[in-house]
């Protein structure tokens, strides 16, 4: 089952993202107010000032009541940190070393952190929440509360869930059985959205970036089971590529599916085709290269071989006289392949693709089969969550294989955000980091003013852009309508579609009504933050709490930490992809070519710098890939750092505990990414994921400012030592 709509363009943690188009996402998965002088924001000093006094203030505030920050006395937790290691060695280690050898992964994850203790807080609130709305359900209940519960029962009640088997999906693998067709496949691979079956192409419905009054839908290249096409196609995953295939004929096993073992080798094999078809993850990140709108008449003409009225008039798109195609040269060789692919390796590929999907909400042994291959061949997880653990990702959103997300693929995920929030998130700390984040993006302002490689043209157009931005705090304003939405505490299966159908007719029902400005892409207990393409920026409530923002916590690991993190949402506004979208949010080039060459000049150099890291040995940080992530890090640090500055008003920083203002900025930084994953799931990440890897989020970042060099003494000769000329100021 797909996401309903297309993602932020970036978000903090780990993402499946792809700029301006629908994503393939799997529901089974489990996986303002302005700081002005006189009108004007007219020296950096001024702007930061209002950022600082705030942080500061509530800092003094926390003192005042007595309450201690989480870690250590002033927020950081010194006893984690490796202070025999050298900063300018591995400054990562230095400042995490200690945690990182006494902290084992948990065997249900693929790796731990201090994130992840946010995320298991709010998974311990979610449950509380759950249990106590299940005790008051009904069979078929009406209220907010009771459908969550409802929903949380039917997951949680094993014993009928065992006794069903395979049952729950016998009407769409009788489906995939009758249509002996190509055409009548397409129209159920046009169920995506709504149901369990798979497809080729993956819709989505988003602002239209050429128009960004309206909505379009978006189309992709889809139909993979495994994390990415390398997987397929490179021999290092040889070992992985095996496995699925002994996983797809365990599913076509269960599922009753004739000659399971010699059609998973079929299936297999098609997937290898799409593969060979597919854009890479760097080639999807070009939004100019993924914006191709077409008429439906063009679209077949160009993409032969596929039922296109068929396949969108499942997605209820059968009045639609426009779409944005993604990876334009991989269309015609997908529907090429579909037409010339034997139609009973189309029905085998598509009862796998049904049985992988609905694994997690079906009984044991697909549960089984789903894990081992997911979570413990893909990202090294050595067991399987509790149910109730389970249950509460099913209901509300679960982990997208970085170990720290709540927020993906919950069926309910907008109906539970209205219940942690109302429980765990007053209006005053929303008013709170509203104003936090207003003012940093003041400082942000005065920064961009002071680039001395840009030009005047292009420096206007991106102070325009900036103050565009929308700031999203909490949760969204509107809450979602679930009153039509039927939920039974005994027909989970059938819950997971239904909610699926709804969440996609929210989409389509406004598909050609005015663009909601206020709308969210992540919930409220989402342990992340974005930058979408609403030209908004937004950070749920999950996301707000230590080692990301402490009010008890001294100002400079603040700023190390939320500010950074807040800078370098700013920042993705402007980044190798942000940049080609102008300030009424259309996908324009309106840089000047001299400015347009000095930014690709610097992020090249960035790129290479991540490049040359290794997580593992012979295992590389891919640059292209993690290039906007890899901009934001840089320009978000290095604004928080200037903020911390201004907020000085020209006075020394104190020292606490040894430890000088810029080297506690630097440790909040370095606390914020503090964790670990397994080396499976590392691989995963650097194959298919925008974001480096934490110890580079860090050593990769602070190499290329000159203050860190400052606070730590490093020089020549030093393993992260990058010489001044060689240093990469961006933003």
């Amino acid at each position: 089952m797909r996401s309903r709509t297309a993602p932020p363009l970036h978000t903090e943690a780990q993402t499946c993202a792809d700029p301006a188009l629908a994503t393939a996402l799997k529901h089974a998965n489990m996986r303002e107010h302005q700081c002005l002088v006189g009108g004007v924001m007219n020296s950096r000093i001024l702007a930061v000032v209002c950022l600082s006094a705030w942080i500061a203030g509530a800092a003094h505030a926390g003192d005042a009541t007595g309450t201690p920050p989480k870690y250590g006395s002033w927020g950081y937790d010194a006893a984690g940190a490796d202070m025999t290691s050298k900063p300018g060695n591995n400054f990562f280690r230095y400042a995490n070393g200690t945690w990182l050898d006494r902290t084992p992964i948990p065997s249900d994850k693929p790796g731990v952190s201090l994130r992840l203790l946010i995320t298991d807080l709010t998974e311990q609130r979610l449950h509380s929440i759950m249990e106590s709305a299940a005790t008051h359900a009904t069979a078929q209940p009406a209220t907010l509360q009771d459908k969550v519960g409802a929903f949380y029962h039917s997951f949680m009640d094993d014993a009928h869930v065992e006794a069903l088997g395979a049952k729950p999906i016998a009407p769409q693998l009788d489906a995939e059985r009758q249509a002996t067709t190509r055409d009548a496949l397409a129209a159920l691979m046009g169920r995506t959205n709504v149901d369990f079956e798979g497809s080729l192409f993956n819709v989505g419905i988003d602002v239209d970036l050429k128009d960004p009054k309206r909505y379009a839908v978006y189309v992709g290249q889809a139909g993979l089971g495994l994390p990415d096409r390398d997987y397929y196609l490179k021999p290092e995953f040889a070992k992985q590529k095996a496995a699925y295939q002994a996983y797809v004929s365990t599913l076509l096993t269960l599922a009753g599916w004739t000659h399971p073992e010699t059609a998973a080798t079929d299936v297999v094999a098609f997937e290898t085709a799409i593969a060979q078809a597919s854009w890479s993850k760097v080639e999807q990140r070009d939004p100019v290269a993924t914006y191709n709108p077409m008429s439906i008449a063009e679209l077949q003409q160009f993409a032969p071989g596929f039922a296109w009225p068929a396949f969108l008039k499942a997605q209820h798109l059968s009045d639609l006289d426009r779409i944005v195609v993604g990876e334009k040269t991989a269309f015609p060789k997908l529907a090429a392949l579909y037409a010339n692919t034997p139609v009973a390796t189309i029905q085998a590929w598509q009862a796998a693709r049904i049985a992988d999907n609905a694994a997690f909400y079906l009984s044991q042994p697909f549960q089984n089969a789903y894990f081992d291959m997911h979570d413990k061949t893909l990202s090294g997880q050595q067991a399987q969550a509790v149910r109730w653990k389970r249950g509460v990702h099913a209901v509300s959103g679960g982990d997208c294989s970085a170990g720290e997300r709540l927020d993906c693929f919950g069926n309910l995920s907008w109906a539970v955000g209205q219940l942690f929030t109302d429980q765990y998130f007053p209006a005053s700390s929303k008013a709170k980091i509203e104003q936090l984040v207003t003012n940093l993006k003041a400082a942000y302002h005065a920064r961009i003013q002071n680039l001395d490689w840009m030009s005047p043209q292009t420096r206007q157009e991106a102070l325009r852009k900036l103050e565009t931005y929308t700031i999203k705090v909490g949760y969204p304003d509107h809450p979602r309508d679930y009153s039509h939405l039927i939920v039974r505490s005994d027909d989970l299966t059938g819950n997971v579609t239904r909610a699926a159908d709804a969440d996609w007719m929210f989409y389509v029902d406004r598909l050609n009504g005015p663009v909601d400005r206020s709308d969210w892409s992540m919930t409220p207990q989402t342990n992340d933050a974005y930058n979408g393409s609403l030209r908004d920026i937004v950070f749920p409530a999950g996301i707000l709490q230590p080692p990301i923002f402490d009010p008890n916590a001294d100002p400079a690991i603040n700023y190390g930490a939320i500010g950074a993190v807040i800078g370098h949402e700013l920042t993705h506004g402007f980044d190798d992809e942000g940049r080609k979208i102008d300030a009424d949010g259309v996908l324009r080039d309106w840089w000047t070519a001299a400015d347009a060459t000095a930014f690709e000049a610097r992020a090249k150099k960035l790129g290479a710098q991540y490049s040359a890291f290794e997580p593992l040995p012979g295992v590389h940080i891919n640059g292209d890939l993690t290039m906007g992530e890899n901009i934001a890090d840089l320009g978000g640090l290095t604004l928080a750092l200037d903020a911390y500055h201004a907020s000085l008003h020209g006075k020394p920083a104190p020292v606490l505990d040894g430890m000088t203002g810029d080297q506690r900025v630097f440790l909040g930084w370095a606390q914020a990414w503090r964790g670990k994953l397994t080396d499976d799931a590392i691989r995963r990440q650097v194959t298919s994921d925008p974001h480096s890897p934490r110890a580079f989020r860090v050593n990769g970042v602070v190499h290329n400012i000159d203050a860190w060099y400052d606070a730590y003494g490093v020089k020549p000769g030093d393993k992260l030592y990058v010489a001044p000329a060689d240093r990469v100021q961006i933003w």
